[in-house]
């Protein structure tokens, strides 16, 4: 079976997605009207129910983070794409029996898996799951009477680009939304709240004399898959208080060739783990190349790696900010803080790398 590698399809998807208007223009999903109906922007778009939705299918760990933090677990009918992170988010939802989820179809939701759990609504985004290129769109939902809602760190510009407001701006948005559609406003209301209480303590942390410099290394050989000013990634090193390699890339995951990493000169890598290319040969192309072999972020080996589901748009963001901002102080980057990491990654017994930390 071929691994696929989610991320580092999302830049192609969004290509073949970019005839299409269903995110970028104004609108309206979905049909419902009547005294209890509720409707949330979306996208440029009004997505509108008819009362809160009891019935929801989502695709990918972050999406599924944002609706389990948001209060609606019991609302997630079927998932897709949970299992690269389903022990992360049995550690950070404890609580919300995240192995009974029903998972159905393989690594990337299709059509077929859609109409068979005819769900109300089913949440995923470009490059998250809707792609023309594999026959799944918002308005082919829309026909068989299920109401899409389109991530929104994934709402498209003008030309096709995805990324229209900052990531936490996007992530605040999702969670705000989707905590309405389903009827728990309050509890997402306390997942935004405690959110921007953390982001302010990072923020009002001690800085460094000079920002340090993050590069976020997804995968790569040819060249390499990162994230650009509009992705999590951005939101997360901002608070963290880092520069971002690629912020002048407004996109939010694309490709950057070798040239960009090498003229960056990053202080830190960090990387995404998640199946496709490993922890341990993402190293060893780094170490490899020349644009990239000599940096002394390579020789020094000041890596970290962090699961998929933390650095895509999700609540998770905020604790990989804590890590972040934990590992330039490890390296000495930046004054202490006394800020502790929330979520324990080193419980997770299948994440490698970061020796640093354990």
């Amino acid at each position: 079976m071929t691994t696929v590698r989610p991320l580092a399809l999302l830049s192609a998807l969004a290509v073949a997605a970019s005839t299409l208007s269903a995110c970028a223009s104004e609108g309206t999903a979905g049909s419902a009207s009547g005294p209890g109906a509720i409707t949330v922007q979306n996208c440029g778009a009004d997505v509108t129910v008819d009362g809160p939705v009891t019935e929801l299918y989502a695709y990918d760990g972050g999406i599924i983070s944002i609706v389990i933090a948001a209060g609606a677990r019991d609302a997630l009918v079927a998932v897709t794409g949970m299992e690269r992170d389903q022990d992360l988010l049995e550690l950070a939802y404890p609580d919300d029996r995240v192995d009974e989820l029903t998972v159905v179809g393989e690594e990337q939701p299709t059509l077929e898996n859609a109409l068979a759990v005819d769900p109300q609504v089913m949440f995923a985004g470009w490059g998250y799951g809707f792609s023309e290129a594999r026959n799944l769109v918002p308005e082919m939902l829309t026909e068989h009477g299920i109401t899409p809602y389109l991530l929104s760190e994934t709402c498209r510009q003008d030309d096709g680009a995805r990324g229209t407001m900052d990531a936490w701006t996007a992530l605040t948005t999702d969670l705000t939304n989707i905590g309405e559609l389903t009827g728990h406003s309050e509890t997402a209301a306390a997942v935004v709240d405690d959110i921007e209480t953390r982001r302010a303590a990072l923020e009002a942390a001690p800085q460094a004399a000079e920002e340090p410099t993050a590069f976020l290394f997804d995968s790569g050989t040819d060249a390499i898959f990162t994230s650009g000013s509009f992705g999590g990634p951005q939101a997360i090193f901002d608070t963290a208080g880092v520069t971002n390699a690629t912020a002048d890339v407004e996109d939010t995951w694309t490709e950057v060739g070798w040239e960009t990493l090498a003229a960056s000169d990053p202080d830190v890598i960090f990387f995404v783990d998640y199946p496709g290319q490993s922890y341990e040969d993402k190293v060893a192309v780094l170490q490899a190349n020349p644009a990239s072999r000599d940096l002394d972020a390579v020789r020094e080996q000041r890596f970290v790696n962090l699961p998929y589901a933390m650095w895509v748009s999700g609540p998770m963001n905020i604790d990989a900010a804590e890590w972040v901002r934990a590992a330039t102080e490890h390296f000495g980057l930046a004054p202490e803080s006394g800020i502790e990491p929330t979520l324990d990654i080193t419980a997770l017994d299948e994440l490698p790398g970061n020796d640093w930390v354990r």
